[in-house]
């Protein structure tokens, strides 16, 4: 059975009780959001040494890093390299978006090396074995779904929503279609004046998730990727086919998130947020960021976060993480650590909004030792350690910092003041 199909039957797996421990929940509470399709367990039955998260918005808001290479750049060493960083710093999953090199080693080690779920998007590697969008067949496409659900990814993005009646609905959008996948299947769809294929063989996908136990991440391959574009008539018409997916999906025993923008204004957020939750039924929704604003070129983590601050508060389950990189170039690790470290402060901000269970007690905690001045205790509790203790430098035994000295040191006069509580 899957973890869908075992929750329905309230039937307690490994991968549950792990995902319900870190959450320091109720076994019994995580398998009733399962159950009701609400929070899902990406768990292949073939990713060994796995530690599994929950996603969905009755628990801690999660965030996602994109690794891989491309074929300009990077190799398995170096995203290797980001995998590991992404690890230490508590990422709680990973895609591997690679599209160039050896496609199918460079998944097997990110795989055998990951912890935390895996995910991918298949149609990068069918559209390389191809040859690019002409020669790509249905069936290599569901074959190469399948060698990635063996091979133990956890879970999957398919732009499967994306249907032949939308496309005259993108023409005057001010960027197009901005998703790699949708663009290449609008193309697709033209050429051979066809339905989309991951939608008309959508039963045959599920067949291999539940086989393997993937977890449907369904992508939105109409998202805006500008303001100018956000919750136009596209955008929702895929949402709507999406709706309809995320149904046959839980009717097959097959565990299913949805897909968000995105490029949003910030007073547009809260809307995305609970128009998904209606329309596809309270499956967990995944956003990447949303951004903002179109004009943080090289400061598009910040950008990302302040959204994903929003969505998560809104309800947003799973935030993706966003580099300076973005919209410019290849993220470098130092570009990777920004990304991480803003979308877990977004995250985190939102789980403290939303009154999650011990979220404020790492703040408290923080806050004392500041009080205290004990620099240890504040580098232990700060998303990241080596960062602050960086900016610290060599003063960590003082009783102050450097931007008020001894004499301006707002907490020492504090501490000195003899009024009683």
């Amino acid at each position: 059975m899957t973890q869908l199909q075992s929750a329905r039957k309230g039937a307690l797996t490994p991968e549950i009780v792990k995902a319900a421990a870190r959450e320091k929940a109720e076994a019994g509470l995580l398998l009733r959001e399962m159950a009701a399709g609400r929070v899902v367990v990406p768990a292949n039955i073939n990713h060994k040494g796995l530690f599994p998260a929950a996603i969905g918005r009755a628990f801690n808001c999660k965030i996602n890093v994109n690794l891989g290479t491309s074929g300009l750049g990077s190799g398995l060493r170096q995203e290797l390299k980001k995998l590991a960083l992404a690890v230490e710093l508590g990422a709680d999953a990973v895609m591997d978006l690679s599209t160039g090199g050896d496609l199918p080693k460079i998944r097997k080690e990110i795989i055998k090396r990951s912890p935390v779920p895996v995910g991918t998007v298949p149609l990068y590697d069918a559209l390389k074995r191809a040859g690019g969008v002409k020669k790509l067949t249905p069936e290599l496409l569901l074959e190469v779904v399948e060698e990635h659900a063996e091979a133990g990814v956890d879970f999957m993005t398919v732009h499967a929503g994306l249907l032949r009646r939308h496309l005259p609905l993108v023409k005057g959008r001010t960027t197009g279609i901005v998703s790699r996948g949708g663009a290449a299947l609008a193309r697709w769809m033209e050429l051979n004046t066809a339905e989309n294929p991951l939608y008309e063989r959508f039963a045959d996908l599920c067949a291999i998730f539940r086989k393997y136990d993937v977890t449907f991440s369904l992508g939105d391959a109409l998202r805006p990727g500008s303001l100018a574009d956000a919750c136009d008539a596209a955008q929702f018409a895929e949402l709507d086919a999406l709706g309809g997916l995320v149904k046959v999906s839980r009717a097959e025993g097959v565990q299913v998130m949805v897909e968000g923008p995105g490029h949003v204004p910030l007073d547009k957020v809260f809307l995305n947020v609970e128009r998904a939750h209606k329309v596809c039924h309270g499956a967990p929704f995944y956003v990447l960021g949303p951004l903002v604003t179109d004009v943080a070129a090289g400061y598009d983590h910040i950008n990302s976060a302040i959204g994903g601050a929003l969505a998560a508060w809104a309800g947003a389950s799973f935030l993706c993480y966003v580099t300076p990189k973005e919209h410019l170039g290849l993220p470098g690790l130092e570009d990777v650590r920004q990304g991480i470290i803003a979308s877990k402060i977004a995250a985190h901000a939102a789980d403290i909004a939303r009154g999650r269970p011990g979220a404020m007690e790492r703040d408290h905690a923080m806050s004392r030792a500041r009080y205290a001045f004990d620099w240890e205790k504040q580098f232990s509790l700060s998303l990241d350690p080596s960062r602050a203790r960086c900016c610290r430098g060599d003063g960590q035994k003082k009783k102050f910092c450097d931007m008020c000295g001894p004499e301006f040191c707002s907490m020492r006069q504090s501490r000195r003041l003899k009024v009683k509580a």
